[in-house]
């Protein structure tokens, strides 16, 4: 195993020097041409977009269901990487088998922001219980951290480019009033809940955030990350859980398996009651371009009005 990572990260770091040549690199000056963006999930690829706008041309490495805990960088995502202006990534492990790729970036100078560690004070985040010393990754089911995330993107575009920085910090700053919006929107809809009924099980545990800002209790089958084995355990605790609060529903997510919850559904069955799979949250991605749920207000809109509607049962 050992030997198996040392080559992996031999033959990452060759491929990393390669896509850095200078030929393969524009010559043209930042200033005088889009700035090129490489973002690792959709969620903070849409950021990127939404900041920079017409002045960025950004890739993201991730689309619509696929899981970032579980991701795994290939030769040609670390080409893009290298050859990009800017590498955006959420930071905090949520990309974590991308961890030693970054490292290696770092190392060599390469220009890189973890947007969710540059963005939230250590007293803002929530400590993992799984993985001591880590905190929970998923900072932007909370949109006034988001907010803070879009500040700290405006200011790193900036840095690249100061002849455009007032640009980036206008759109941070309207960009900012929309989340504010929504932030008020999500307090409104909360409020709808029946007091005894405002619990939310999801596949894994990527709402802390959300529970912690709109004042919802919150349980994931799996852990922060979805590396982590659901075991028979847990599966039990779980329903028991939802039999002693007589919770109505439950609720999947759009980039996790649903076998998981469905167990759950099960064992819940078992004990003589039924418990409704509410719909699909969107977690760790958003969803298809077709979708409500293809940006970041559209998400988190889309998660509200399913959760309100599987916990009151009223669409």
């Amino acid at each position: 195993m050992i030997l198996m990572r040392t080559i992996i990260l031999w033959v990452l770091g060759l491929t990393f020097f390669a896509s850095c040549a200078p030929g393969e690199r524009s010559d043209i000056p930042i200033a005088d041409r889009p700035i090129r963006i490489v973002a690792t999930t959709n969620i903070v690829a849409d950021l990127v977009r939404t900041i920079g706008k017409s002045e960025t041309i950004v890739e993201s490495l991730m689309g619509p269901g696929v899981d970032p805990h579980l991701y795994k960088a290939s030769a040609r995502d670390v080409i893009r990487m290298g050859n990009a202006d800017l590498v955006v990534y959420n930071g905090l492990h949520l990309e974590g088998n991308m961890g030693d790729v970054f490292k290696a970036m770092n190392e060599r100078g390469a220009p890189t922001l973890a947007i969710a560690e540059v963005s939230i004070d250590d007293s803002l985040l929530i400590p993992s219980e799984q993985f001591q010393g880590n905190y929970d990754p998923h900072i932007w089911f909370d949109a006034t951290l988001w907010a803070m995330a879009a500040d700290k993107l405006a200011e790193a575009l900036g840095q690249l480019d100061s002849t455009r920085a007032e640009y980036f910090f206008t759109n941070a700053s309207n960009y900012t009033v929309e989340l504010m919006k929504l932030d008020r929107y999500v307090r409104e809809r909360v409020s709808e809940i029946p007091s005894e009924k405002l619990l939310l099980i999801t596949s894994h545990d990527a709402f802390g955030y959300f529970g912690k800002a709109y004042d919802i209790e919150v349980y994931g089958l799996q852990g922060l990350s979805t590396v982590l084995e659901v075991g028979t355990r847990d599966v039990q605790d779980l329903a028991e859980l939802v039999v002693q609060r007589r919770i109505p529903a439950m609720f999947v997510e759009s980039s996790v398996s649903t076998k998981g919850i469905e167990a759950v559904q099960e064992a819940v069955r078992s004990r003589g009651l039924e418990v409704r799979i509410g719909g699909t949250l969107y977690g760790d991605a958003l969803g298809g371009e077709a979708t409500p749920a293809s940006s970041y207000l559209g998400m988190v809109r889309h998660n509200i009005e399913t959760i309100v509607e599987g916990l009151t049962n009223q669409p």
